[in-house]
């Protein structure tokens, strides 16, 4: 960095130091641009030097890292401030692994904020020289790929400090994630490359790694290593007694129930105590991605699934345990029955002592700013893929082809890597996903062809890329020229003459290999890069979808169907972290799996809210759970876990401070018929009432009209039997509960299109311009019209301020604000419905629209053409809770939501 960039770098960093709160990407630039124009630098930076100081000082200072939110039990005593007062509490496992935290270059608040984090977790553990007989159930919330191994690896390392003798990681369900596991453990905790201790060769055992560079007194055992799991014969060998250890020792297992058990023959073998059968040692089991595998489905409460039944037997072998479960998707978790007492099995594993919700940190790569904020610059639709690679196939479904929209992301990878490494970034590793098939066998047919689309592209490189601008004329390298232009020509620094000349460097180092259970997968080995960093295309399904980080992961190819939250959330391989090469990345997506992302963010979102707001009530995590489970979407997780019994059960469900629209209508043209008479009988019975209309800019509006006409205009109206939550039932009882108070009167919208070339249509005499809405495909075929497209939405943004007064907009939007300067997040281009539904006093809205389907020319005749639909926004409510029982069918979930798709790995066949 030349001088006077170093200058403005340091008067930044001491500006932003003077300056109170956290700072973010928009606040930086502007306090650059601000400095600018002081004389010593007016004409001296260009813009381009500006924004790639902006980012250099982004990382280096601006990026922060909030503590969460906490949901404690009443029985709650802290302990560790005392036991480090009163010296019970070394430092040595931390103070490692904060120095290697430092050497990776993770921001100084990103740090802070973890040890802080941490130490919560840690205080509500049990105290380890506590020798009386004490069990912990705890649950810590993070964001899928934002770093909760870093934090529970950083949690080992201070557990081992206090006193914790036996750390036991469960780590997933397949292989290569444990292994991956493994070796994040080895390097943060052990220090030392666990896959060498057993080589043969005793020259070649030792591999210092990680922490183990800073101090190498304690080595913690592991008996378990990168190449292996938990054995009985070895870890024997190693000891006949956790007690006779004076180090931790630390095992790192697949959630697997033949892992399971042997662990537990071999501790009741050699480590009980034979009075009692416990083991006397303090125990810490952490539960890597904890909904998964771990809950008790069964559907009866007898009965326990094998795995669940496995871990409470682990913990209930211990006088002094502690069970901790990280996940990104906790609905699952909240599900688990608090009173499951099995005598023997002990307390289930509902997070009864505390749950804590990790924030990530302000430069994290996630749903929001993928799916929300820039859509446009990384999401690329998918819509030619089911003539070639329909969304559902069989086992046996030829690939002969590729769809073009796959190519295409080939080419973009090869492109962007080539402009990563003119940017200097060969050294970093880089990888693709294609997760088209749950199927090996299909995924193997894929790998293939990648392959044999990557080879063509190197021989034409091979042949024609030296030669400058004439090598456009072979069509493969024009190919990759015109996706250059389309994808990356604003991106910053190289421009296509500096990225050409490294398209061959870059398509001799990339691999495509298969991430399967199949013979033919190979291990994903990011240690194999040397200087110029690992570059590959990883081909697979379930073994890309839970845990395993791709490093380096710049484009993704993601044709799955699965409706459910966690399976999608935990398929987002792409959320993380992207220093210096985030304007690179891209997805490649079906339009409905933009809609149901963009969706499921919202709602993860009003769950971390929910969980800042049962703190500040001083909520227990039982009441929590009680909330979460009220909240409608989780009918969706609900239906994950009880699908398997095929008979009615209830649950109540709140609709308070929600946005509930008919997103599903079926294609019964008698029943559209009626929602028609329905919106005119709405409409002319306002109009008979007197009620003055407002003309805005959206539509009509009418105040305070009656409840009755509503409650009227609900019970004729149907969408889909399959959509609990636009239910007639389910509206009408919830409605009822509040029609002499909360919703006594409405407001009443008939929206219409600002597009000119609109389609008309009325009510009741009034003229309204019906909206454009996309439909899938698959579910027009089979006479639903189901609303799609990158948003997911009947309304409109910003459809939940109508009837709401400009201090009301601005208090609330206000509030918002504040709360993502709370968090170090930058204000969202568009403002969550939530915080306009959730203002108080503020009277429900219904939206009447006309909507019409934008379908392909093949499908017209399935098309029943424009269609009335609804939308309402609920205010908050304080009756009964603010929910109502609905007994939900499990046909019906799964005509909404289809089958969940089987992990057919665990089970033994092919994936």
């Amino acid at each position: 960095m030349n001088p006077v960039l170093s200058s403005l770098e340091g008067m930044t960093a001491m500006y932003m130091a003077s300056q109170q709160g956290p700072h973010t990407s928009q606040s930086i630039r502007e306090i650059i641009s601000q400095l600018r124009v002081m004389p010593m630098f007016v004409g001296r930076v260009e813009d381009d030097d500006a924004e790639e100081l902006a980012r250099l000082i982004e990382e280096k200072y601006g990026i922060n890292m909030g503590l969460g939110a906490i949901v404690d039990a009443e029985d709650f005593r802290p302990w560790l401030h005392d036991a480090r007062i009163n010296g019970d509490v070394d430092d040595f496992y931390w103070s490692r692994y904060r120095k290697l935290l430092n050497l990776k270059g993770l921001p100084k608040a990103v740090i802070d904020a973890t040890d802080e984090v941490t130490d919560r977790v840690l205080d509500r553990l049990g105290d380890p020289k506590n020798l009386s007989r004490w069990s912990r159930r705890g649950m810590v919330v993070g964001h899928v790929q934002s770093g909760k191994t870093a934090n529970y690896t950083g949690l080992i390392c201070k557990a081992a400090d206090a006193g914790y003798r036996l750390i036991v990681v469960i780590a997933g369900i397949h292989n290569n994630l444990r292994n991956q596991t493994q070796a994040r453990i080895d390097e943060g905790f052990i220090g030392r490359d666990t896959g060498r201790l057993a080589h043969a060769n005793k020259a070649q055992r030792q591999k210092i790694i990680g922490v183990g560079v800073f101090d190498q007194r304690q080595f913690p055992v592991s008996l378990t290593n990168t190449l292996r799991d938990f054995n009985k014969a070895t870890a024997t060998t190693n000891t006949s007694q956790i007690g006779q250890y004076n180090v931790p020792v630390v095992l790192v297992i697949k959630k697997n129930s033949s892992t399971l058990r042997n662990l537990l023959e071999w501790l009741k073998e050699h480590s009980v105590h034979q009075g009692d059968q416990m083991v006397s040692q303090p125990m810490l089991l952490i539960d890597d991605e904890a909904d998964n595998a771990s809950i008790n489905t069964a559907y009866t409460r007898d009965e326990v699934t094998r795995i669940n039944g496995q871990i409470r037997e682990l913990l209930s072998l211990f006088h002094r345990s502690c069970y901790v479960g990280y996940t990104a998707t906790p609905f699952a978790n909240i599900f688990i029955d608090p009173d499951t007492d099995d005598e023997t099995l002990k307390q289930d594993l509902f997070p009864r002592h505390f749950i804590i919700g990790l924030d990530a940190p302000s430069n994290y790569f996630g749903a929001q700013k993928v799916f929300v904020d820039a859509r446009d610059r990384h999401i690329r639709l998918i819509d030619d893929n089911e003539d070639v690679l329909p969304m559902k196939h069989k086992i046996d479904h030829p690939v002969d082809v590729l769809p073009e929209s796959l190519v295409r992301a080939v080419r973009a990878f090869v492109v962007a890597r080539a402009i990563r490494n003119a940017r200097g970034q060969q050294a970093s590793h880089a990888s693709m996903l294609v997760n088209a098939s749950r199927f090996t066998e299909v995924q193997g047919r894929l790998r293939a062809r990648v392959a044999d689309v990557l080879g063509r592209i190197r021989d034409a490189v091979a042949v024609d890329g030296g030669k400058g601008n004439a090598a456009l004329r072979n069509p493969e390298i024009a190919a990759l020229h015109e996706v250059w232009k389309a994808e990356y020509s604003d991106a910053e620094g190289p421009g296509w003459p500096q990225v050409q000349p490294r398209l061959h460097e870059v398509l001799i180092a990339t691999r495509v290999v298969e991430v399967n259970a199949s013979k033919r997968a190979q291990a994903l080995d990011y240690d194999q890069g040397g200087e110029h960093g690992v570059t590959v295309i990883a081909v697979g399904g379930f073994s890309l979808s839970r845990g395993l980080t791709l490093e380096g992961l710049m484009v993704s190819y993601f044709l799955r169907n699965s409706l459910m939250y966690d399976t999608l959330m935990q398929m987002g391989r792409w959320f993380g972290y992207r220093p210096g090469y985030e304007d690179l990345c891209r997805v490649w997506i079906p339009a409905d799996g933009v809609g149901w992302y963009a969706h499921i963010h919202e709602a993860m979102e009003d769950l971390q809210v929910q969980l800042k707001r049962m703190e500040l009530a001083k909520a227990t995590p039982e009441q929590f759970g009680l909330a979460v489970r009220s909240h409608p979407e989780s009918l969706i997780v609900t239906a994950r876990n009880k699908m398997g019994t095929g008979r009615e059960f209830p649950m109540k469900v709140g609709l308070a401070g929600k946005l509930v629209e008919t997103t599903r209508i079926r294609c019964d043209h008698d029943q559209l018929d009626r929602n028609r008479k329905a919106g005119q009988e709405l409409v002319a019975t306002i109009g008979s009432h007197g009620l003055a209309a407002d003309r805005l800019s959206r539509g009509i509006l009418y105040r305070s009209v009656p409840v009755d006409l509503v409650r009227n205009f609900l019970r004729v109206f149907r969408a889909d039997t399959a959509d609990p939550l636009t239910d007639p039932r389910l509206m009408g009882d919830y409605i009822n509960a509040r029609a002499d108070s909360e919703l006594k009167e409405w407001d009443v919208l008939l929206a219409s299109a600002q597009k000119a070339d609109a389609p008309e249509d009325e009510l009741a005499g009034l003229r309204m311009r019906a909206f454009g809405r996309s439909v899938g495909e698959p579910d027009l075929r089979r006479g639903v019209l189901a609303i799609s497209g990158t948003s997911r939405r009947v309304g409109s943004p910003g459809d939940e301020r109508v009837g709401l007064t400009a201090d009301q907009i601005e208090a609330a939007t206000q509030a918002f604000r504040e709360e993502c300067a709370r968090q170090g997040k930058d204000l969202p281009k568009t403002l969550p419905p939530r915080i306009f539904c959730e203002i108080a006093g503020r009277r429900p809205l219904i939206i009447i629209r006309f909507v019409q389907p934008t379908v392909p020319d093949e499908l017209k005749a399935k098309s029943p053409g424009v269609v009335l639909a609804w939308s309402i926004c609920f205010p908050p409510s304080d009756v009964q809770g603010g929910t109502v029982e609905y007994v939900v069918n499990t046909i019906r979930m799964r005509e909404m939501f289809g089958e969940e798709e089987v992990e057919e790995e665990a089970l033994g066949d092919p994936e």
